[in-house]
């Protein structure tokens, strides 16, 4: 696979990874190596990591735990100090083992620590893959509410090496799908159609639909990296699904849902939502309804829960002006950004994700 190069930075993919971290290695004279791991793919990912690296440096491993509830400025603030206290210096190098919590929590803590260090990315799921280390968006969570703090800030390299999903549950595997079949409402239906029928694919058709996902993400990027307009785009899905998965986190009666599961959630209602005031396919919307049913399943929402969910739309980072912004779709790969949406269609699409049962 091609590398993906913008100004700032590269994504490298599976054999080149390797030849291209370790010449970066070479060309910069760092004098330490911190790799930021949690305790799964410090277990699961780094002896493989670590066979492949070709450096005199010496390198420190600092775990976090795993898990969103660990994606706070407490965790942060763990991790400043053990760089601290293992003489960190503005020539040292961050290396991001992991997920979604690990890329977003490591870039944020390199970004800020001594105002900045080079940093990579090395995302080890699906869903980090395909989105959390595409793009430059680094931060933590302000209790239950998801990203608050944070920069944009894309590092120096991304490394995509998807031996790495060998390591994955299948949950896992189906939380970056999600991320994937966005890409392909929000761009492209032959995609969509393409990643909606990955069960009739097999596991070697997986590399070559995330580099497409990547590509789809990093164009979109590359226009607008700081997301005053069509980066939005990214979005679609988002508004309700990161709502409900800061609900779900904090309500000790529900379990947590993983972010896939969450933005699928969201999907479906933010396409009930187009459907109802921008004139979105009904028969669109009974298909992407009928795929993330199957694939994800229902989750139990409530009437007592609508208000609590929407009571939490007001966080949103894409909302000014007190306006709550959607990001709908007009069609299949054309979205429409800074929707608004009044509180009687939120609650009709609460209803009718219920009632898909």
């Amino acid at each position: 696979m091609t590398s993906i190069t913008s100004n700032t930075y590269a994504v490298h993919f599976n054999d080149t990874c390797y030849k291209e971290l370790n010449a970066y290695l070479k060309t910069y004279r760092f004098s330490l190596i911190f790799i930021i791991v949690d305790v799964n793919t410090h277990e699961h990912c780094l002896p493989k990591f670590m066979s492949q690296l070709e450096t005199d440096v010496s390198i420190e491993i600092i775990e976090i735990e795993a898990g969103e509830q660990h994606k706070t400025i407490d965790t942060c603030v763990g991790v400043w100090n053990a760089l601290s206290d293992l003489g960190a210096d503005r020539k040292s190098l961050v290396i991001n083992l992991g997920g979604g919590v690990v890329t977003d929590l490591g870039g944020f803590v390199a970004c800020t620590f001594k105002r900045g260090l080079n940093y990579i990315n090395v995302p080890t799921s699906l869903l980090a893959m395909v989105d959390a280390s595409v793009g430059g968006k680094t931060g933590v969570d302000l209790g239950s509410l998801k990203n608050q703090i944070g920069v944009i800030d894309s590092g120096e390299m991304v490394l995509v090496d998807t031996s790495f999903l060998e390591t994955l549950p299948q949950n896992q595997l189906r939380s970056g799908l999600a991320e994937m079949l966005k890409h392909g409402l929000i761009s492209d239906r032959t995609y969509w159609n393409k990643t909606k029928n990955l069960s009739q694919n097999t596991l070697n058709d997986l590399p070559q639909l995330i580099y497409e996902s990547v590509l789809i993400k990093h164009a979109i990027v590359e226009k607008d990296p700081l997301e005053k307009n069509l980066r939005k785009h990214l979005n679609f899905g988002h508004t309700l699904g990161h709502a409900i998965e800061s609900y779900f986190l904090s309500h000790p009666e529900k379990k947590e849902l993983l972010h896939g599961e969450a933005i699928a959630i969201g999907m479906i209602m933010e396409s009930f939502i187009s459907a109802e005031i921008l004139g979105f396919s009904k028969e669109d919307l009974n298909d992407i309804s009928n795929v993330f049913k199957t694939v994800y399943g229902l989750e139990s929402i409530e009437t007592e829960d609508y208000q609590a969910i929407i009571e939490l739309l007001k966080y949103d980072k894409k909302n000014e002006h007190g306006n709550i912004n959607f990001v709908l779709l007009e069609a299949i790969g054309q979205p429409k950004i800074d929707c608004l949406v009044d509180n009687t269609l939120l609650l009709k699409a609460f209803e009718y994700y219920k009632n898909l049962n």
